[in-house]
């Protein structure tokens, strides 16, 4: 992945993507594996905004069967199998534990219910997903952490779980593999226009101030955030401020879905390589789109909603690190943004520009494939989805398990921990023999960044050179997301600098 912004200059495209999360990245990939000519920009990094920001989770949404939104759940279940079997190295099973206590808002037998019918959606998935219950002393051996006093037992279903930087990274690599431009710290600055029709752009390369031209057919906007600060998209958006911390790692490697004591919301405990996520919350946000940030009283809410739960407290010196996203939903006059749909639309401006409104990182692939086909059809192109069926650009070609297997002998020989070479695999897919290469050549390579982290510096190098990284932060926070879960001392910051500064430059 190498970026090349004079690619751009004077291009003429069938479809110019502005914004490079989930939803800009499912979009080019299809556009361009449908045989369009497509380019893609983005003002910053690739998932640089709320695409990184996530809950980490490909689900069906198991909350949103209260609101009897079947609908959504259903379209995200489907979403959720299709993923896990055409990207198993990057999309992959996690089970989550609800427990219910004497007081608990919803008992045994409502969650039952809603639990079978959360499998009926998802067609009686296998027993890896499929939901199962728990008395009291099953359920608090299970989950050793939580409190017993008043446990009357609980469940177990099944969603998963990925990377989500690296699964937008991932897209972008194969758009490109599939002749799509693509540039980050690429900002649209403005758009050109004939007969009252967009027929073109100016974009900015925010490396150096150079300006270029680009033609395009159709142009999308799936800027996030950025879009309610410009008409006509202010009117067709809703945002919501999302905050997670990140706390050392548990005894179990299943999450928790749990109901916050203050407010009823629901909110997760999810283990992410060796850590543990805490999140979300769930506020209106009025800032500016670029200045989302955690504050004292979000960690303290997520604290408290967590601490309900557990024996033994966590306290703010507990918190490893913390990120903060802005959702787009909606239009609503819900009085909670909890209470707004997280279903998806697109729109139609005045000179033919199309908005991308709402949407999930689990359902991203289907909307995106509507997104395309409105396009073809603008078009006059009768080429139908290729992505529902194909396997993603760094998935093994061969049987996944058989695969796995030879990984982990390959790593166990170069003297690579089990654990840092499941991440291996699921960072990078086929793709994982040439950071293995790189060991062989040089046995330091295999060392960890931070012992307590599966992260090598092999794996750090070959980002460095192979990823389109531009400043550190793209390295350290969405290659490998080291700045959120590790408090790094300044002698790890400088090693980890001299050891990238030659492939950045």
């Amino acid at each position: 992945m190498k970026r090349d912004f004079a690619l751009l200059a004077g291009r003429h495209v069938d479809l110019l993507v502005c914004g490079g999360g989930i939803y800009g990245a499912w979009t080019a990939y299809d556009a361009a594996l449908r045989g369009l000519s497509v380019a893609i920009v983005e003002q910053g990094d690739w998932a640089g905004a709320t695409s990184s920001a996530s809950s980490k989770l490909i689900h069906g949404g198991l909350r949103y069967l209260e609101t009897y939104d079947f609908k959504l759940v259903r379209k995200a279940i489907r979403e959720r199998q299709r993923l896990l079997k055409l990207a198993p190295h990057r999309v992959w099973p996690l089970r989550f534990g609800v427990p219910v206590y004497n007081d608990s808002r919803i008992g045994m037998l409502q969650l039952k219910a809603g639990l079978t019918l959360y499998d009926m959606l998802a067609g009686f998935p296998g027993e890896g997903l499929a939901h199962r219950q728990f008395g009291r002393s099953a359920f608090s051996a299970r989950f050793p952490a939580l409190a017993d006093t008043g446990l009357k037992g609980g469940y177990t279903y099944g969603d998963a779980q990925t990377d989500d930087a690296r699964l937008v990274l991932e897209l972008i690599a194969g758009a490109m593999e599939a002749g799509a431009v693509c540039v980050n710290y690429c900002q649209l600055t403005g758009l050109s226009e004939s007969g009252g029709v967009a027929c073109g752009a100016t974009v900015l390369d925010r490396m150096n101030d150079n300006s270029a031209q680009v033609f395009a057919r159709q142009i999308v906007y799936t800027t996030g955030q950025w879009m309610s600060g410009s008409p006509p998209a202010h009117g067709w958006c809703r945002l919501s401020k999302g905050v997670h911390i990140v706390l050392p790692g548990t005894s179990s490697d299943e999450a928790l879905l749990l109901t916050a004591q203050s407010d009823g919301r629901v909110f997760f405990m999810i283990p992410w390589y060796g850590m543990t996520l805490v999140g979300t919350t769930d506020d209106d946000y009025k800032g500016g789109p670029g200045t989302v940030s955690v504050e004292p009283e979000d960690i303290s809410y997520l604290l408290a909603a967590a601490n309900h739960y557990l024996k033994t407290a966590w306290t703010e010196d507990d918190v490893v690190g913390s990120y903060a996203g802005v959702r787009v939903m909606k239009r609503s006059d819900k009085a909670l943004p909890s209470d707004v749909s997280r279903d998806w639309e697109l729109k139609t401006a005045n000179n033919g520009v199309l908005y991308s409104i709402g949407g999930k990182l689990t359902s991203a692939r289907e909307d995106a494939a509507c997104i395309v086909d409105t396009v073809c059809g603008k078009l006059g192109i009768d080429t139908p989805c290729a992505t529902h069926e194909r396997r993603f650009p760094w998935a093994p070609e061969t049987d996944f398990a058989a695969w796995s297997a030879a990984i982990y002998a390959q790593a166990d020989r170069l003297g690579i921990d089990h654990e840092n070479a499941k991440w291996l695999m699921r960072r990078h897919g086929k793709r994982v023999v040439q950071v293995l290469h790189g060991i062989a050549g040089n046995p330091h390579l295999a060392e960890r960044i931070v012992p307590e982290l599966p992260f090598i510096y092999a794996d750090l190098l070959f980002c460095a050179h192979n990823e389109m990284v531009v400043h550190l932060e793209d390295l350290l926070r969405r290659r490998m997301p080291l700045l959120i879960l590790a408090k790094l001392g300044e002698d790890t910051m400088r090693r980890i600098s001299e050891i990238v500064a030659a492939p950045l430059g």
